[in-house]
């Protein structure tokens, strides 16, 4: 009897051990997704817009867990959750690390193989929420000379607040369809040489992704201008 409830006393510590051996065990990590399709990695310095005027070449950071309600007050609380530090300026690179409300994130350059920028596409290749998110984006456009009159046209899915030279000029609320030109700025001046587009897109749900051009005083699109973001060497 005794030799017998040894026995099931040394089966029961085995399987014990066996079972916390399992537990203890690391889990398998997940595949890593491919690339998104439509985005690629910017080649050379710098690239001009296309025919249309669209600008293709952005720096995009990581999607900012937020409520993703898209009315203007929500919009407005959102913005200031997923406020940049102020010491965000200098990480803003390719590369660049940065966090916003308790979370690590890490800037992106991007370029678009169509004219809008898939933000899903952004988030989903990098296992990233795509919901309830703010993305911020920015690109440095050169003008070879001063213009006058000039609009910043935009479309977002969803809503989306854009900044130029650091001046609020286009507010979108609600969810809504990107469509192009669905927000435009008043004239405003594009100055010779650097100007910088900063974006906040807000998605609730589903797809998301912007675009953006400039027109002139005839509202017919601005060619001829120069696109940079921050690379690394």
């Amino acid at each position: 009897m005794i030799g017998t409830a040894v026995k099931w006393r040394v089966l029961g510590i085995v399987s014990i051990c066996l079972a916390w051996s399992e537990s203890a065990a690391p889990a398998e990590l997940p595949a890593a997704r491919p690339a998104a399709s439509s985005l690629t990695r910017p080649n050379g310095a710098t690239q001009r817009v296309d025919e249309r005027g669209f600008i293709h070449r952005w720096l995009v950071l990581e999607p900012v867990p937020v409520p993703g309600r898209l009315t203007e007050p929500a919009v407005k609380e959102a913005l200031q959750l997923a406020a940049l530090p102020e010491t965000a300026d200098a990480q803003r690179i390719d590369g660049g690390n940065v966090t916003v409300n308790g979370t690590a994130l890490k800037w992106h350059a991007v370029e678009t193989l169509n004219y809008n920028v898939n933000l899903y596409h952004f988030a989903w290749a990098l296992s990233k929420p795509t919901s309830n998110v703010l993305f911020w984006v920015e690109t440095t456009v050169d003008s070879p000379r001063d213009m006058s009159g000039v609009r910043l046209a935009i479309g977002s899915n969803a809503a989306s607040r854009w900044w130029l030279n650091g001046e609020p000029v286009i507010a979108l609320n609600d969810d809504r369809q990107s469509v192009i030109d669905d927000g435009v700025s008043r004239r405003i001046p594009l100055r010779k040489g650097r100007n910088v587009i900063r974006a906040a897109i807000i998605n609730g749900g589903g797809a998301t992704d912007f675009c953006a051009r400039f027109l002139d005083e005839n509202d017919q699109p601005i060619q001829g201008l120069t696109v940079s973001v921050p690379l690394h060497e």
